[in-house]
């Protein structure tokens, strides 16, 4: 039995929510979203609260059955709270700044890399200070912040994926805020 699935979901007061056959549709102040319902899932609004059901027990209609319920309590959140990574971005010379609708990373390579934003999501970056680097060296710290969970994950992935952190020696590169990298011996320190 799916327990998100059977689990109604509370709509908050600033929400207007609208829901037809094939899609769920929620709008606030900050803008509006949808998701499409798949077959074999029903969605019914009752008494401020949204309850998704399922039509048969097959194993396809089960897994999309939570998948829908979390997909609408996404959006929800999404609307009234958003959803925000940080990442830092640590090695000695290495820095991020927005520049207009891109963002521009100085981490290593000959050339900066400029990573466009997308338009329903907010980027900031910050120099960090010498003195709240840390034991890190936390160079700049970077804010990625909108209201699709989505895409907010993936375009901090993008941001990640420009440096992965160094498992040997130092560890620099560009990492989830709270994220721990091993450091592992190098060679020399293997055998000796």
């Amino acid at each position: 039995m799916s327990r998100i699935g059977y689990t109604p979901i509370e709509i908050p007061e600033k929400l207007k929510v609208s829901i037809t056959k094939d899609s769920v549709t929620v709008s606030g102040d900050k803008g509006e979203l949808s998701c499409k319902i798949r077959p074999g899932i029903k969605v019914k609004k009752k008494d401020n609260k949204i309850l998704v059901d399922r039509e048969g027990d097959d194993k396809q209609t089960k897994s999309f059955h939570g998948l829908t319920a979390s997909l609408i309590n996404n959006m929800l959140v999404g609307l009234t709270k958003g959803y925000t990574k940080e990442l830092q971005v640590i090695g000695t010379g290495y820095s991020a700044e927005v520049v207009g609708p891109w963002l521009k990373l100085n981490v290593g390579y000959a050339h900066d890399i400029l990573l466009e934003i997308p338009e329903l999501i907010e980027v900031k970056a910050e120099a960090v200070p010498r003195r709240e680097q840390g034991h890190l060296g936390v160079q700049a710290k970077i804010t990625v912040h909108g209201i699709m969970k989505e895409l907010v994950g993936k375009f901090a992935a993008e941001i990640k994926k420009c440096r992965v952190p160094l498992n040997y020696a130092t560890g620099k590169g560009i990492r989830f805020k709270g994220e721990y990298v091993r450091i592992k011996p190098g060679k020399t320190a293997a055998t000796a």
